[in-house]
Parts: structure tokens; C-alpha cells; sequence
């Protein structure tokens, strides 16, 4: 049975902070933002986006009312959750008005989240064969103004359809993974920021695609020629050039050519967006879908997935007949050119505004916010949703 992803959207907040101007107000040559980790702009979500309007939206722009009826399942990845018990989809279930006749679970891993999240939703569509699983990665990555992560902040969520037969494609069977315990990245249950040992990270995350990638060959009998492109997770986009460059002496000076280009339309939209965690491989594998518009359908390109902490996996996919027709270009397209941009000191502000922890209650001004679903407020220790 060919199982895979039949949709694939995306959402992120109307407000950006250019990484140029950051990088003058942090008294840094703006070239080690845009060129050194790959940074143009970086998405700012108001006190009226969080992780679930932000998940809520991306699939609002994909799902059909045949589409809701259909989804048995609802896979909310994410490390950014709001409530140590209910899950996050159990808010966009009833937002998005899914089927009530559905499971539905948050998953966490890091940045993995969102793979595992497919992974379950294979295993539950060959049991289910017309069934569908709304997979979902959203997250606001915040390390605190002034810090040595700040620049690799970012807001937004990626929504999929995981189904049989799908429209845009299909993931192949075989897959490779690693997990061990190890302290890159952290954000303990009192923080709202992480901690990141940014140089051991890095590091680990090139191990793991080493050791992926063999592990993925021995199964496979696939070799570097056998890939149009390759995906990266992107917490900025220079790292995943730092992986891709270690495998691209096992190809053709052609093989490399295509690799390489194919991974730089690949991060066009995280280089305006930033880090999405749990979403941001699924976003650069959107950005090379939907801006190379020579990728041909039959094409195979891999899929590397890194959560710290630590859980790597590589897999792969081809693309289907007329899959292009089964994107949200346009969508997507409008979204990004009617963002607006913020000063340094708006977006200072902006992160400073946070969610009352004492019970207290808040009613936000949601007018400002051009979302579909936003946040409205807190009342009685629980989050209110409006669906415009």
C-alpha cells in the first residue's frame, strides 16, 4: 500500500523583525546573521498566536469538509505546549470542527516530533486503509532577548494529510533512526525559554545524519545519485549545508550540483520564517516543492529529522503524478508578501508580552491580528479561542 502525504500547508504570524536591523541593534555585523547562519527574517508571534492557533490555521487552509470527515486521527508535534496534560490537538480538533469519531495526541521529542508523528500515522493507515491522519508541527522557539540563540528564533506551524494514495507523495518503506540520551538542547516544565549547548548540538546533529545515513544505505541499496534532493530540520540554514557538505564527496560533480542547489531553494522560506522546530523540516521540504518548479514528479528526495536530546531519523520520498496541482502556492505566496515588519524595539516588546501564570484573568485585543484563529484571552486558568 503507498501511503504518504495527500496535503501539505503552513501558517505563520503576520510580523517579522528584519535579521539585518537585529543585527545592528545587537552590535553584530549583520553578514553573521545572514550569511553565517542563514537568516533573513525572523517570524514574531503576538500574545494572540501560540501553538495552537498557529497549527489551527495551517490546516485551515488545506482541509475540505470531506477532508475533516475523513481524519480519524489528529497527531499534534510540538515542544511547545501549553498545558502539562490536554493535549494541543484537542483545541485544533474542535477548532478546525473534525470528525468527533477521532483519536487525538500530542507527541514530544524535540524537534522530532512531527516525524514521529507521521511514522504513527503510517502505522495507523495500514490498519485503516481509508483512513486519514492530520499530522501537525507547530512551535514558537524563544531563547531570550539578547542571547546567543536569539537569532535562530522563529513562529509558525506546517499542516499535513497523511493518507493511501497520496497526492504528493509517497514514503518509501524503508527508514533509519538513532536515539540517544544526551544534553544539546533543553527546556525544563519552569521555563519558558530553552537551554542549548549550541556548539555540542551542532556537532550531534552532524553525527546523527552520519550514522543515519549509513544505516539508511545498508537498507536501502540507495546511493547518493539516487536522490533529486535532500530536507534538512533547519534551526537556521546554514546547518543543514554543515551535513548535506559531508556526503557529497560520495557522488558526481553533477550529483553535487543538484544537491546543493536543490537544498538552497529548500530554505527560502525558513530563511524568512526562522525556527519552527517540530516543523521546519516539513517547511523546507514545502519551499523546495513549491518554489522548483522543474522537480519532476518520480523524483525522490530524503528526509532528515534531528530533536535534540536526542532522536534522528532519515527517510525518504517520491513525488506523484501532477503534485504540484495539490499545493497551496498561491496561499502561501500571499501569506508571506502581506506579513509586516516590526521595529527591534516592537519586537522586544512583543516577546516580552507573556501569559499570566498566577490564574489571573485577560481578554486580548484580537482586531490587530489578521488570523483566522486567534487567542482571545484567559479566564478560570483556561486558554479562549476564536474562530473569526
Amino acid at each position: 500500500m503507498n501511503i504518504g502525504i495527500d496535503k501539505i500547508g503552513f501558517y505563520t504570524p503576520h510580523l517579522y523583525v528584519d535579521m539585518n536591523k537585529l543585527a545592528v541593534a545587537r552590535d553584530i555585523e549583520p553578514e553573521k546573521f545572514t550569511i553565517g547562519i542563514g537568516q533573513e527574517k525572523m517570524a514574531i508571534a503576538p500574545i494572540t498566536q501560540d501553538p495552537v492557533t498557529l497549527a489551527a490555521n495551517a490546516a485551515l487552509g488545506i482541509l475540505t469538509e470531506a477532508d475533516k470527515e475523513k481524519i480519524d486521527f489528529v497527531i499534534f508535534g510540538t515542544e511547545s505546549g501549553i498545558d502539562n496534560s490536554k493535549s494541543a490537538g484537542v483545541y485544533v480538533h474542535n477548532l478546525l470542527g473534525i470528525n468527533p469519531h477521532a483519536r487525538t495526541v500530542e507527541m514530544k521529542q524535540a524537534c522530532y516530533g512531527a516525524t514521529a508523528g507521521i511514522q504513527l500515522a503510517k502505522g495507523h493507515i495500514a490498519l485503516n486503509p481509508e483512513s486519514k491522519v492530520l499530522v501537525l508541527g507547530s512551535d514558537i522557539a524563544r531563547y531570550g532577548l539578547n542571547t546567543a540563540g536569539e537569532s535562530t528564533q522563529g513562529a509558525g506551524a506546517v499542516a499535513m494529510v497523511i493518507s493511501a494514495n497520496p497526492k504528493i507523495m509517497v514514503l518509501e518503506e524503508h527508514s533509519a533512526y538513532l536515539t540517544n540520551d544526551i544534553m544539546d538542547f533543553w527546556r525544563p516544565v519552569y521555563s519558558d525559554k530553552a537551554f542549548v549547548d549550541g556548539k555540542f548540538s551542532n556537532e550531534q546533529y552532524i553525527l546523527f545524519f552520519s550514522k543515519v545515513w549509513e544505516q539508511y544505505k545498508a537498507k536501502s541499496s540507495l546511493e547518493l545519485k539516487d536522490f533529486e534532493a535532500i530536507c534538512y530540520h533547519l534551526p537556521y540554514t546554514k546547518m543543514g549545508l554543515k551535513a548535506l557538505r559531508t556526503i557529497l564527496d560520495e557522488g558526481t560533480e553533477v550529483d553535487k550540483e543538484r544537491l546543493v542547489a536543490n537544498y538552497q531553494v529548500s530554505t527560502q522560506y525558513n530563511r524568512n520564517v526562522g525556527n519552527i522546530y517540530t516543523g521546519s523540516l516539513y517547511l523546507s521540504l514545502l519551499s523546495l516543492l513549491e518554489l522548483n518548479e522543474d522537480l519532476e514528479a518520480g523524483s525522490r528526495v530524503g528526509l532528515y529529522s534531528y530533536g535534540s536530546g536526542a532522536v534522528g531519523e532519515f527517510f525518504t520520498g517520491i513525488l506523484q503524478p501532477d503534485y504540484r496541482e495539490h499545493l497551496h502556492v498561491n496561499h502561501h505566496t500571499h501569506l508571506f508578501e502581506s506579513r509586516t515588519e516590526v521595529t527591534v524595539s516592537e519586537y522586544e516588546k512583543l516577546f516580552e508580552e507573556t501569559l499570566p501564570v498566577d490564574g489571573s484573568t485577560l481578554e486580548l485585543d484580537i482586531t490587530k491580528d489578521p488570523a483566522a484563529i486567534c487567542l482571545s484571552g484567559i479566564e478560570d486558568n483556561k486558554r479562549l479561542y476564536v474562530k473569526k
